[in-house]
């Protein structure tokens, strides 16, 4: 009866442990499956440098997985078939052209840890990686996903911005060129890096790079020259 309870006990772990695998698998891990990429398991002491030397490449890569935090064993990463003649712009999630929106609008897709920036005319500008909302928050006992829906950029601060309620209960946490389009929830850089996927409290996090880009060259507030209503934000469904 003991030896029985204690398969019990280690298939139970088993399966809890299968369930964590899959509720946060890396989107690289899902990508590679896919026709045109092929999976690379990460070995000991390899990293992104050692792995791709070259520097396109190694962004390339990266943005495709979602992700630039460090490399650990075991990690599954997604290396495009045709890794040195590819361009960014050919792993977009979004299309390169929809009809006119007329004006700007940034696009978050948080099924597939993306952002995307069109112009008034509806060409793709700039898309890259984004960790949204998880599904739950333990350190404030609730669901935490990115409200979904269409709205307006009301706030837009530096590099200095930071959260003044996470880490709970005092805040402090970095959130550099925060631009905020919901009810505290912001798109904005994040220092230490993406996972690869959704991780968030609610907020859009993405390279810093990219948010910055986003802040100072794309984006507009409220009262910015002709524009008194802020760019439109569409945050999309996690089901899509």
């Amino acid at each position: 009866m003991r030896v029985r309870g204690w398969i019990n006990l280690l298939l139970l772990l088993t399966i809890i442990a299968l369930l964590l695998t899959n509720a946060y698998a890396s989107f690289g891990s899902k990508l590679c499956k896919q026709e045109g990429f092929h999976c690379v398991r990460v070995k000991s002491r390899q990293s992104w440098g050692s792995l791709f030397p070259d520097d396109h490449d190694r962004g390339i890569v990266m943005r495709i997985n979602r992700m630039n935090t460090s490399l650990y064993p075991g990690l599954v990463i997604a290396v495009p078939d045709n890794l040195e003649n590819a361009d960014i712009m050919d792993f977009s999630p979004f299309p390169l052209n929809v009809p006119s929106p007329g004006e700007k609008v940034v696009i978050v897709d948080p099924a597939n840890d993306a952002w995307g920036a069109y112009d008034a005319d509806g060409m793709l500008v700039r898309w890259g990686p984004a960790s949204s909302g998880r599904d739950f928050c333990r350190d404030i006992d609730r669901e935490c996903r990115t409200r979904a829906g269409s709205f307006r950029v009301y706030s837009l601060g530096s590099s200095d911005c930071f959260s003044t309620k996470f880490p709970v209960p005092n805040g402090g946490a970095p959130m550099p060129y925060c631009m905020y389009f919901e009810n505290g929830q912001a798109l904005h850089g994040e220092p230490n890096g993406l996972p690869g996927y959704n991780a968030s409290h609610g907020c859009v996090r993405m390279y810093v790079n990219d948010a910055e880009w986003l802040r100072y060259d794309f984006i507009e507030g409220p009262n910015s020259g002709n524009n008194y209503r802020g760019t439109r934000v569409i945050v999309r469904s996690y089901s899509q």
